[in-house]
């Protein structure tokens, strides 16, 4: 699974970078480009709760491969627009269903015990942000050569192609005996975690079984138990931790909406410096992720207080480079910005995992992204008035809000430390 990850990301992020610039070159204005673009964002805000639920009623098996084939035909189409229609058209389909990684967490999630979580999901992350960091370098090579990026395209359509035939290949008959070989290798753990081991292989096989079952459901009977779903997420008591996603979320993009522009404007430094300085932190943000073990081991296992912590790091470092002084103090900053946020990150998701359970995961991370995807959409917008009044004006405000999401972790947080799974409505 970190193959495809690593595979996932890196296809990706060759095209991305590349796609302003080729939507240009068809004679789309600035304004129609922005509209595509807005479109594939709302498109995902939709869509990845959608396929996510939908991924616990039919499987991970065929919910992913159904996404990475999708997604190659997105990327194959793309590859072949030379219209400005044609490329809104190749939208369309990633737009909807390249929510990959978002169901390889939940498989994840459904084939380690919860004391292992963080750490799976760490190197997970890891492996994704290497191809992150690579992919644009192999892009910028390719789209040199002529038609680049239409051979750059085809190319992460092959990548995609090659994901569904590694998934494919996963030995998932072998699911339920490896939980079966973890539990008996867990023998010696607390109770919690024998239980959760449990709980974890009994879910695992009759989720197993009503996938094979609800492959072959009507559509109308998938759609519906998918909303009914949905509506049980949407009247849980999970509120405050979305929340505090939403909240995080917005401060991290608050804080590097203006960064170049800031920079520059504050110290006088190049565009090429912040480019650069953010290489930089990616290439952190890996190491965090390989940390997470040693960290989680330090805390004793305690994803809440783990979060706290790094979300109020989170907030001071972005109260360091918002009051700056030099470029030191910026590099100081983004240095340990890189390790907060990254295991920030993977904690809001263990604990969604852990308070929400572990029946509903595709659920779960999937409504998570489509928070995200409501931060993506609303902080533009407030970085946009904030830099009306200062270049200083966005990371301020996300200190505000970084603020805000510490105080409600600790209003709640006799139930993130009790790890009691909060009850669905249609349970």
């Amino acid at each position: 699974l970190f193959l495809p990850s690593f595979q996932d990301l890196f296809g990706v992020s060759m095209v991305v970078p590349l796609m302003n610039l080729h939507i240009k070159s068809l004679g789309a204005s600035h304004t129609v480009a922005g509209i595509i673009g807005s479109l594939y964002g709302i498109m995902q805000l939709f869509s990845s709760t959608f396929v996510g639920c939908w991924s616990d009623i039919v499987g991970r098996r065929y919910s992913l491969l159904a996404c990475i084939l999708l997604s190659a035909l997105g990327y194959f189409l793309l590859g072949t627009s030379t219209t400005v229609f044609l490329f809104a058209i190749s939208r369309v389909p990633v737009g909807i269903f390249k929510h990959t990684l978002s169901i390889s967490k939940a498989l994840l999630s459904d084939l380690v015990s919860e004391r292992d979580r963080p750490l799976v999901m760490g190197r997970f992350n890891a492996a994704s942000s290497v191809g992150f960091i690579l992919g644009p370098v192999v892009g910028g090579y390719l789209t040199e050569l002529e038609d680049g990026f239409y051979q750059t395209s085809f190319i992460c359509a092959c990548i995609f192609l090659l994901n569904a035939g590694l998934v494919w290949m996963l030995p998932w008959s072998e699911e339920n005996t490896g939980n079966r070989e973890h539990q008996r290798g867990n023998k010696g753990t607390d109770s919690f975690s024998a239980k959760a081991n449990c709980d974890l292989h009994l879910k695992s096989a009759s989720n197993g079984a009503m996938a094979r079952d609800s492959l072959f459901q009507s559509p109308w009977i998938q759609v519906a138990t998918v909303l009914k779903r949905i509506k049980g997420i949407a009247c849980s008591d999970l509120w405050d931790i979305f929340l505090v996603r939403l909240l995080m979320s917005v401060a991290i993009l608050l804080y590097y909406s203006n960064f170049s522009l800031a920079l520059e404007e504050r110290f006088g430094v190049k565009p090429l410096f912040a480019g650069y300085l953010m290489s930089y932190s990616s290439a952190l943000g890996v190491l965090a992720g390989c940390l997470l073990g040693p960290i989680t081991r330090l805390y004793q296992h305690n994803t809440y207080r783990i979060l706290l912590h790094s979300s109020t790091l989170t907030c001071t470092l972005i109260l360091l480079y918002a009051s700056a002084l030099s470029i030191w103090m910026v590099i100081l900053s983004s240095t340990f910005l890189a390790f907060s946020t990254t295991i920030g990150r993977t904690c809001i998701i263990d604990l969604e995992l852990t308070i929400g359970g572990n029946e509903a995961s595709g659920t779960l991370l999937g409504v998570g992204q489509s928070v995200t995807s409501v931060g993506r959409i609303v902080a533009p917008l407030l970085s946009g008035i904030a830099q009306e009044f200062s270049p200083c004006g966005p990371p301020s405000l996300g200190v505000g809000l970084a603020l805000v999401a510490i105080l409600i972790m600790n209003a709640n947080k006799q139930k993130y430390c009790s790890h009691g799974n909060v009850k669905l409505k249609n349970q």
